[in-house]
């Protein structure tokens, strides 16, 4: 294993001679199977010979992660015959991860025991209620997060669901308004309270009619214009990845869907090679919200950047994503990695935007289809809305435009 590694003679003989060869190399050959460089791993295999010297592994056995931090301190700061140089001041940090990693892949790392709360197990069948739902895994998460919230802060004064009035549910909100926290924030704890106390009402571990007494805070709608940047500014957006780059070409792809077609971040991320069809030009989308798959057009200019990003910018391997990481092992772009790059764009042209990210795209492509005469039930159908509420803050501030609405061609939009 070590000779695929580095030719060097004393790094192969230290390597053979270290505890525990036979799970250092099942572990260095784990990390090549699932695409790491070598010469990643070769720096790997360096720290596990130091990890089990330090750590005195001479034999498997199961490990506190305190024990790996100590370690790690130790021999930052040994002074022995292994020492090499000077150690930067991020060495305790790399000996204690790649430990970690190491030790559970083998199964020995005794992971500290996370705090059981007084309703977890209410909070766990709450989920699995609102997946049976079907709601997107964002909504999910969002309703669990600002459950668990309240709940940890109940704990302090109730035990039990029986024993809560809606008098405490206003009072953390309450807690909430005191830590100036946004309304849009207040407003959203208020919808997945309802949702949990609704959901406890029917398992009967509360008393009924709580969910009903959560009201939100009045929120004054359309008091400000859309957060996205001008279409002027998404034309600048586009123009500046022009570059041949394999970062460039997967940046304009992103920003071109992002545009043109309003989508949100998750859908973008979720988009696989087999959701095009390029012989009828159409793809297809996973939509987040409302659910069900929405077919599109392949726009000209979206086709071309996406062809040049598979041809010459996306990494040849096994994953179906469309947009994969620049870096070794390739995995699907995650949202953040995504609402990253679309920042950095924003950021590099010096753009003036409320809002930097791949939704400001969304808002810009609305406004944009608005302007050029589309309803707004043709625009909320187009960016996979429920209804038409949710983009009727575009007409608040586009009167004009509400005026031309006619009959809507995509072609001529795209």
């Amino acid at each position: 294993m070590i000779e695929n590694l580095s030719s060097r003679l004393s790094t192969q003989r230290r390597h053979r001679a270290a505890p525990l060869l036979k799970e250092r190399e099942q572990y260095l050959a784990h990390l090549l199977q699932i695409g790491w460089s070598a010469h990643r791993v070769l720096e790997v295999a360096t720290y596990l010979v130091h990890i089990v010297r330090m750590m005195e592994l001479v034999s498997l056995r199961c490990v506190e992660t305190a024990e790996i931090e100590q370690a790690g301190v130790r021999w930052a700061n040994d002074e022995g015959a292994e020492r090499v140089g000077k150690r930067p001041e991020t060495s305790p940090v790399h000996f204690a991860k790649f430990a970690r990693q190491w030790l559970r892949f083998l199964g020995v790392l005794n992971l500290p025991c996370r705090p059981t709360g007084c309703f977890d197990v209410q909070v766990a069948e709450f989920k699995d209620a609102l997946e049976v739902r079907r709601l997107a895994s964002t909504t999910i998460n969002t309703y669990v997060t600002r459950t668990e919230n309240f709940l940890r802060w109940l704990s302090a004064r109730r035990s039990d669901l029986s024993l809560v009035s809606v008098y405490d549910v206003d009072d953390f909100l309450a807690s909430k308004r005191d830590a100036r926290v946004h309304l849009l924030t207040i407003s959203g704890h208020c919808i997945a309270l309802r949702a949990f106390f609704r959901f406890a009402e029917e398992q009967g571990w509360s008393p009924p009619g709580i969910w009903r007494g959560i009201v939100g805070p009045r929120i004054p709608m359309y008091t400000e214009p859309p957060a996205g940047p001008s279409w002027v500014d998404v034309r600048r957006l586009i123009r500046s990845t022009q570059g041949k780059t394999s970062r460039d070409l997967r940046t304009r792809a992103l920003l071109l869907l992002c545009a043109i077609y309003g989508l949100r971040v998750s859908e973008v991320a979720r988009l696989r090679l087999e959701d095009f069809n390029w012989r009828s030009e159409t793809f297809s989308v996973l939509r987040s919200k409302r659910g069900g798959v929405q077919q599109f057009p392949i726009q000209y200019e979206v086709g071309e950047a996406i062809l040049d990003y598979l041809r010459y910018g996306r990494p040849r391997c096994a994953c179906r994503h469309l947009f994969l990481t620049a870096q070794l092992p390739y995995r699907p772009l995650s949202k953040g990695a995504i609402c990253s790059v679309v920042q950095r764009q924003f950021n590099r042209l010096g753009i003036q935007s409320k809002h930097r990210g791949p939704h400001s795209l969304r808002h810009a492509c609305a406004t944009r289809l608005l302007t050029k005469g589309s309803s707004l039930k043709e625009i909320a159908d187009f960016l996979g809305h429920r209804s038409t509420q949710c983009v009727a803050i575009y007409a608040r501030y586009d009167r004009r435009s509400l005026r031309k609405v006619a009959a809507f061609s995509l072609a001529e939009i795209l």
